[in-house]
């Protein structure tokens, strides 16, 4: 006859102590050994035992055992894991704040940013050390962000107006993104690539032949991802015109047209305003003056240099020309939209917070 088990202590939990245990269940920033300890637990409270806990988790059974007793010696804490042995720390809190007091509001005195060896040299710390504080805060002094804030006086307003078009556009309308892409230039270069190898990136040699350039004026649809494209060598207010009677033609006549454009020259001379009267379905909503990322008909173009344009090789404009129609019918085949996600209010929400920083540093 077997002897029976030595008799398992009872566990209980306290009602702040469940509202922690389920916290750190549910919140989804809890590392997945920390809540599985917490179910762990509260499995035991509600007096299941140790065998029929495991089965319900799937661990081992030795597992449960350990956190069960490590809750009942120490409570929530025993759940959190040991600090593990080695060295004992050699920086110190007061030596960390100092790093980062001094790579947020100080300057070398012989560079304009602080590297991790100059910062290693004034603080007497290693290098390595160094890094590693960055990294932990999030602190890169060797990278740098460009912004422009918009002075347009209308910003509020018109922000609010493309937003809405993207987000909420009208019925029986089409809205369109318009912009040109000036200045497209056909280049060759000096050399004949060499095309990839095993091993080898494909290689082109620094300098290039310029062949002359083309401009290409683009209508994005903002629903679908298609896009209306004309190439003309020129740009100006008559090659504009020619583009709008492109749409004109090519969008169906029960539709209203809404233009997503820029402050551009040619699109406000008295020759486009005398064509817009005779067309009263074409409707012009102006983006803000320094705020071309608000037409996402750049995104569009953004696509077309990577893809084709960036290591495109052209020995004319007419072989340039080519490939961008070529390219502007495979992508017709297959559109994609792109679609915008941030409200006017975020927008503006985030503008004003660049504002703030600007206004706090004192420039």
């Amino acid at each position: 006859m077997s002897r029976p088990g030595p008799k398992i202590p009872p566990l209980s939990v306290t009602d702040a102590q469940r509202v922690v245990l389920e916290g750190w269940v549910r919140r989804r920033t809890t590392a997945q050994a920390l809540a599985q300890r917490s179910r762990i637990v509260l499995e035991c409270a509600e007096g299941h035992s140790i065998m029929e806990v495991s089965r319900r988790l799937r661990i081992a059974p030795d597992t449960v055992r350990t956190w069960r007793r490590r809750f009942i010696e120490r409570g929530l804490d025993g759940l959190c894991d040991d600090p593990r042995p080695g060295v004992p720390r050699k920086i110190t809190d007061a030596d960390v704040e100092r790093v980062i007091v001094k790579t947020l509001e100080e300057r070398p005195k012989n560079a304009t940013r602080w590297s991790t060896r100059s910062m290693a040299a004034a603080t007497g710390m290693s290098q390595s050390t160094i890094s590693r504080i960055w990294r932990a805060f999030a602190l890169a002094p060797h990278r740098a962000q460009t912004f422009k804030l918009s002075t347009d006086p209308l910003f509020i307003d018109k922000v609010r107006d493309v937003v809405g078009l993207y987000l909420d556009p009208p019925e029986k309308a089409l809205v369109l993104c318009v912009d040109e892409k000036s200045q497209i230039q056909a280049l060759d270069r000096s050399q004949p690539v060499l095309p990839m190898m095993p091993g080898v990136p494909e290689r082109r040699s620094h300098d290039y032949v310029r062949a002359g350039t083309t401009t290409l004026f683009a209508a994005l649809e903002v629903a679908t991802g298609k896009v209306i494209g004309s190439l003309h060598r020129r740009h100006r207010a008559a090659e504009f015109k020619k583009f709008l009677a492109k749409l004109d033609k090519e969008v169906p006549a029960d539709l209203q047209i809404h233009l997503i454009l820029d402050n551009y020259a040619t699109h406000k001379t008295p020759d486009i305003k005398k064509w817009l009267l005779a067309h009263p379905r074409f409707h012009l909503h102006f983006t803000p003056t320094s705020a071309s990322w608000l037409n996402l008909v750049e995104r569009w173009f953004a696509e077309l240099t990577q893809k084709k344009l960036k290591r495109g090789v052209h020995r004319s404009v007419q072989a340039l020309e080519r490939d961008i129609r070529a390219w502007l019918a495979d992508w017709n085949e297959h559109p994609r939209p792109f679609h915008w996600t941030r409200t006017a209010d975020e927008i503006l929400d985030k503008v004003a917070a660049y504002c703030r920083r600007i206004s706090d540093s004192g420039h």
